[in-house]
């Protein structure tokens, strides 16, 4: 169990908590909430031992496992599996255990060293890392590609799968979601329902909340306050314990006031002194209650739009992709991702842009934003159609070296419409309304948070008076109440609306049709998230059964092509050369299978120190040995696949 009791944590000047106390059971998977700033990070650094208490008693089991997320961005040549399989500690102990004692030269030393790392789960260490980097969006051609050629987001989602790889009693996740699509969230959900140990997690997803926890600590005030259920059941019970806690403070003041009027009108009197100085003694003694203060929740609204074009715009065969590299060769062709898109978009709709993982989503969006160019066909935009884009990455549309104020500056005089100012003073006051008061609108806005940049860019698109919003993920680091405030905001917004984002209470409440960009095409999703939800998990499902499925079926598939299609192919003699290769690579793999298992039930029983280090380094040989084959078959595979293709007319 975990235990705070009247714990006070500082930092700096700061009280975050103030003579807290809570506990934690064993099993328990617990949502911690509270505004930007309350505490929340801190309480983390207490937990995991970074920081520790100013006064009071915090414990934790000391023999509990910690896993969490490491905050900083990754930078190794290593490749994607062995980085994550790197966060099972006590596997690489166990690896490190047995080449000390093949150096050191006991038998018995390396028998218990074998038995210890085939614990650990060397068996199946890749296959177990390669799921986790599978199930939150990687590609199968990625899982041996060096971390470094990877973008920021995707090493952080590394980073992810590393803490979950590693055995753990207490796992604590700090925004966990913030670099996931709608697929890999849905994923890791199911995994941490699953998860047996204690779970901490800090998010501003309400329903990833509410499909991961069963408590809910809430920091406010300096104080934990617990919950029993999720962000759901906390959100109600909170809002019945605020009513009473303003019906209670209503009736007290009534009191008060009936009391205190009594003691001015009698104190005077010499026949009511003494029942005025009794008054004035009950007065004394009441406990006074303090009043619920109203939050001071951000919000914003969108101006209503100049005019309203329809269609907004219209596309015609518009295909959807990037450029060559500048470095390409000449004639290089684009890389193409959405194909033969003819569609158009209508004033006042508001659309939720779905689909998996490297579907094209984020591509669709940035060459509607004028990003990105059509890689062929077209897009006709209506007569005064003006976009506000807001980029996944905030960085893309914002510069790190400029100020707000620099930022809005720059805007005014770009894109000046009927009606605003340029003026410096106007344009403080109306970064003001987006919390940038003071010094804050002379930041580098390098410098400032996540939440920061994102209501920066939300301020410059109202300022803008767009008809047609583009948003690509922008709740990544929105608190709660800013995204509260966002979504009323949209829902209250008189132009059209296309929306990428994982945050699905956000899609619920804006958006009202869906389009679900899959296997190169964009097409109507006629269900609603929970059928979405579904379609994800079948989707998964059946990616997981072709993989396991492809050792078995490949060389079948390969091999029932009827004689007339397989004449058809550019390289036929090639192909019977990569399928009788194959062929081997499987009754290898299958040897080497029966073998492993074969040792694997030996390694059960006892048997002399030389002989237990014998089998346990053949078994170490055994998964280098397969992993090498696994590799040897994809590459085969993937051969036979292009091998195979339609030859193009």
């Amino acid at each position: 169990m975990i235990t705070l009791k009247s714990v006070t944590l500082r930092r700096g000047a700061r009280v975050l908590l103030d003579s807290a106390s809570v506990s934690i059971n064993p099993g328990e998977h617990v949502g911690l909430v509270g505004r930007n700033g309350a505490g929340k990070t801190t309480l983390f650094g207490l937990l995991d031992g970074s920081l520790h208490e100013d006064a009071g008693e915090f414990a934790r089991p000391v023999q509990w496992r910690l896993a969490q997320v490491a905050q900083e961005m990754p930078s190794t040549t290593d490749s994607a599996t062995d980085f994550v399989i790197a966060g099972d500690g006590a596997l690489l102990a166990a690896r490190e255990e047995v080449c000390l004692a093949e150096a050191d030269g006991d038998g018995e030393r390396l028998a218990h060293a074998y038995m210890h790392l085939h614990d650990a789960g060397e068996h199946d260490a890749s296959a177990r890392a390669q799921a986790l980097i599978l199930g939150l969006g990687f590609k199968t051609s990625e899982l041996n590609q060096p971390v470094d050629s990877f973008s920021g987001g995707w090493r952080m989602r590394l980073q992810l799968a590393r803490a979950l790889m590693c055995p753990s009693d207490l796992l604590l996740l700090d925004e966990p979601t913030n670099h996931l699509d709608l697929d890999a969230l849905v994923w890791l959900e199911t995994w941490l329902t699953r998860y047996e140990g204690t779970m901490l997690v800090i998010s501003h997803d309400r329903e990833f909340l509410d499909a991961v926890s069963t408590v809910t600590l809430h920091i406010e005030n300096a104080q934990l306050t617990r919950y029993g259920g999720n962000y759901s059941v906390f959100e109600e019970t909170r809002a019945q314990q605020l009513e009473l806690q303003q019906n209670a403070y209503a009736r007290q003041q009534e009191k008060i006031a009936h009391l205190q009027g009594f003691i001015t009108r009698f104190k005077a009197k010499a026949t009511k002194a003494r029942q005025a100085q009794s008054r004035v003694k009950a007065l004394e003694r009441i406990e006074r209650l303090a009043p619920v203060l109203a939050s001071a929740d951000f919000t914003f609204e969108f101006s209503p739009p100049a005019n309203l074009p329809n269609p907004m715009l219209t596309m015609s065969n518009a295909c959807f992709g990037y450029p060559p590299a500048a470095d390409a060769p000449s004639g290089t062709s684009p890389t193409v991702i959405v194909r033969q898109v003819s569609r158009s978009v209508m004033a006042g709709q508001r659309i939720g842009i779905l689909g998996a993982n490297g579907q094209g989503k984020s591509t669709l969006v940035k060459t509607i934003a004028r990003v990105l160019a059509c890689t062929s066909g077209a897009i006709s935009e209506g007569k005064g159609l003006r976009v506000g884009y807001f980029a996944q990455q905030e960085l893309d549309v914002l510069r790190p070296d400029d100020t707000p104020l620099e930022h809005m500056l720059r805007l005014a005089k770009e894109s000046m419409q009927a009606g605003q100012s340029d003026r410096e003073q106007d344009l403080r006051s109306f970064l003001g309304t987006f919390k940038f008061s003071g010094d804050m609108v002379k930041q580098r806005v390098g410098t400032m948070s996540g939440g920061e940049k994102a209501r920066l860019v939300l301020c410059m698109i109202v300022w803008r008076r767009p008809n047609l919003l583009l948003l690509d993920e922008p709740t990544n680091h929105l608190d709660l109440a800013t995204r509260e405030a966002l979504s009323m905001a949209l829902n209250e917004f008189e132009g059209t609306v296309m929306l990428v984002s994982h945050d699905r209470s956000l899609l619920r409440s804006v958006c009202d049709e869906f389009w679900l960009v899959s296997r190169g095409g964009v097409d109507d999703f006629t269900g609603d998230l929970d059928d979405y939800q579904r379609y994800l998990l079948d989707e998964a499902r059946r990616n997981r059964e072709t993989l396991r499925e492809s050792l078995k079926g490949a060389r079948e598939a390969v091999g029932q092509l009827p004689a007339a299609d397989l004449a058809a192919r550019k390289a036929p003699a090639n192909l019977k050369r990569l399928s009788r290769d194959q062929e081997r690579v499987e009754q290898a793999l299958h040897a080497l299978q029966k073998e492993q298992h074969s040792l694997a039930e030996s390694l059960s029983t006892t048997h002399a120190a030389p002989a237990m280090a014998d089998l346990g380094r053949r078994m170490n040989e055994i998964a280098e040995q397969l992993a090498a084959l696994e590799e040897q078959w994809l590459s085969l595979a993937d051969q036979i696949d292009n091998a195979t293709r339609p030859i193009s007319s």
